[in-house]
């Protein structure tokens, strides 16, 4: 496998590479929530440039691409989420419609006390006339473009029953996703002492919104919305300085200072899909500020690291022994395309170990798990992948199992 690293990055020339922490698991086709990155650096003291010093309280840098943390500070420090909230919001409104429980073109009712609740003079609205009704559709803009808090309680209530319920459905969908240090009191994102998150924790839930929900991403892209005759522009001032920005979400409170998630996709050389990169950046002093700290650490990023293609879905890393099955050998590999993040010009020093549960035993099937290729660079781990069989192979006849058990003895 070192051979083949080694000629898929012949192409990328040497440069600064950096110390960090790095994490791998292809999210693209996961159903579990990220891993958390090991402790332990990607490069060797000597040749690890410094990371960007960010002015803000707490920030992280992911590839998705790989789903590798590149590199963080305070990112598992408690945080205020302030109306980066409305992602959960967002999140479990999606969900409700993969479900069949909403649709975009159902009209909910807005409550005649609605303004009770959200101060228009200080808080964002969308400004939804009360008493009437609003489609969910237009509710989704108002969320994501406009951050509207009334929006996020009329959807709270249409999706939960009632404000009360829906917390509750946010607290278990944290849970659900591994969103272990995140704690929900309202929809909204207003201040409280028992509502908090982590940089680490809204990484992963912006995540597995882009990937659970694509066809519904581009909305954190556009620009501007406007409802009930009032346009609003969207508040990510890098949708407008790159156009390689598509979202995500900003946010904002006393508490909180100016918080700001982005995303940023770019091409590849090689034929290389596009590479996304993520970025978090929470307690900036002002919005000019959460949007200069993100662009420079997106700009780090794509400029310090590759992603690369390690396998193919399908394509076997070995056909070892199989026994007491139909069949005499198994390909293993993985199901889904791999790619691993790494600092430019390290190829060389990637070595692999393949971890097998052997014997191999009949009956095995397509996607059990049967090992882990570990990889390290220079000597310090780097990921380590769940190898799964690409074949489904049944049990032998009887002779052929104890013909395969005496060898096995003998063995």
């Amino acid at each position: 496998m070192l051979s083949r690293i080694k000629n898929l990055l012949s192409a990328y020339g040497r440069s600064a590479t950096i110390g960090l922490t790095l994490a791998v698991m292809p999210i693209a086709h996961a159903v579990v929530p990220p891993t958390p990155a090991p402790a332990a650096p990607i490069a060797a003291p000597g040749t690890a440039p410094i990371a960007p010093v960010l002015a803000a309280k707490a920030w992280l840098l992911i590839d998705m691409t790989s789903n590798q943390k590149l590199a963080g500070e305070n990112d598992t420090a408690r945080v205020d989420p302030a109306s980066l909230t409305k992602l959960m919001v967002d999140y479990l409104t999606l969900a409700a419609i993969r479900d069949k429980k909403l649709s975009l073109t159902q009209s909910v009712p807005v409550p005649v006390d609605l303004y009770q609740h959200v101060d228009r003079k200080t808080e964002s609205v969308m400004f939804i006339p009360p008493g009437k009704t609003a489609t969910v559709d237009d509710l989704l803009h108002g969320l994501i473009i406009q951050s509207g808090n009334d929006a996020a309680l009329v959807l709270a209530d249409a999706v939960g029953g009632s404000e009360a319920s829906f917390v509750e459905m946010m607290n278990r969908e944290a849970k659900r996703l591994g969103m272990n240090a995140t704690s929900y009191r309202n929809p909204s994102g207003l201040s409280d002492p028992e509502h908090y998150t982590t940089a680490a924790d809204l990484a992963i839930l912006v995540t597995r919104l882009i990937n659970d929900f694509p066809e519904f991403y581009p909305l954190y892209s556009q620009k501007s919305f406007t409802y009930n005759g009032i346009k609003q522009g969207n508040r990510n001032l890098l949708l407008y300085k790159d156009n390689t920005v598509d979202g995500v979400k900003t946010g904002h409170t006393d508490a909180a200072g100016f918080c700001l998630i982005a995303s940023a996709k770019r091409p590849q050389p090689g034929g290389l899909p596009d590479r996304r990169l993520l970025s978090v950046v929470m307690g900036a002093v002002s919005a000019d500020a959460r949007a200069q700290e993100s662009l420079k650490l997106l700009n780090w990023g794509f400029q310090n690291f590759d992603a690369v293609r390690l396998y193919d879905a399908d394509q076997a890393i070995a056909t070892p022994r199989l026994w007491k099955g139909t069949a005499s050998e198994i390909k293993l590999g993985f199901q889904h395309p791999v790619f691993i993040t790494l600092p430019k010009g390290q190829a060389g020093n990637i070595k692999s170990t393949l971890d097998r549960k052997d014997p191999l035993v009949a009956p095995i099937n397509a996607g059990d798990r049967v090992g882990t290729l570990k990889l390290a660079l220079d000597g310090r781990p780097v990921a380590e992948l769940p190898v799964v069989s690409l074949d489904t192979v049944p049990q032998a006849g009887f002779f052929g199992r104890a013909w395969d058990a005496m060898r096995l003895w003998v063995k």
